[in-house]
């Protein structure tokens, strides 16, 4: 059932994939899924990390070419960007910000979505912007193969539909995606502690809960995969 489901990762910033869902992307890529990538903005507004000063315009190519780099390894088998302004996102039009989006799920018929929770997991304004605008478009039903919304997690919900991906199998790979993410280091030292010392311990498990699923919000249920009861 899950061979060639479409599954869209929204997020705002490269990087933003890898910290949050790499076990995901990657398992649905190993189980046959089709597993791609929208990223609102190029990251040009943050730091370089260890790499030296770097213009705007350089940062922009150095992030663009790292989520290539992290791309590879996660399985994304596409990956679009919407180029819109780092940190500004709350500045963009919100109507052509959903219907860019809307137009990436129609491109690709995608099947299921995920992108952040409500507090945009770190609290960050372009992550939270994103969120209502993934949920704008979703709830709406204006694309009509989408089937389910996710939000993506480092917890489980104990009063939502929750499913938990464990890193055993892929915490090597998560490390290898991160690490890619050069410019990013100080962040990735932040959230995981020594990236010279990562290990299995290094990573709490991924969980994603279910939000919408063709017209109902939260739906009571229990769930073994993400494509549970899709529609053929």
């Amino acid at each position: 059932m899950n061979r060639n489901r479409t599954v869209a990762f929204i997020y705002a910033h490269p990087d933003d994939e890898t910290f949050g869902c790499s076990f995901w992307i990657r398992h649905i890529a190993d189980e046959g899924g089709y597993p791609i990538l929208l990223s609102a903005t190029l990251g040009d507004a943050g730091k370089s990390g260890r790499l030296g000063e770097m213009t705007n315009e350089q940062l922009a190519v150095k992030r663009e070419q790292e989520l290539r780099n992290a791309a590879g390894i996660l399985g994304l088998a596409e990956i679009e960007h919407l180029r819109l302004p780092d940190g500004k996102l709350k500045e963009v039009d919100p109507v052509k910000l959903r219907e860019s989006i809307a137009d990436f799920l129609r491109r690709h018929g995608a099947d299921i979505v995920v992108t952040f929770p409500e507090d945009g997991i770190s609290g960050h304004a372009d992550h939270i912007v994103i969120h209502h605008a993934v949920n704008d478009v979703v709830f709406s039903g204006e694309v009509a193969t989408v089937q389910k919304l996710y939000y993506n997690g480092i917890r489980p919900e104990t009063n939502r539909s929750c499913i938990k991906m464990s890193g055993d199998q892929y915490w090597e790979m998560k490390r290898r995606a991160l690490e890619c993410h050069e410019s990013q280091v100080l962040s990735i030292e932040r959230a995981f502690g020594d990236i010279a010392n990562f290990g299995a311990a290094s990573f709490s498990p991924e969980y994603l809960v279910l939000v919408w699923e063709r017209g109902e919000h939260f739906p009571k249920k229990t769930e073994s995969t993400i494509y549970d009861d899709l529609n053929s």
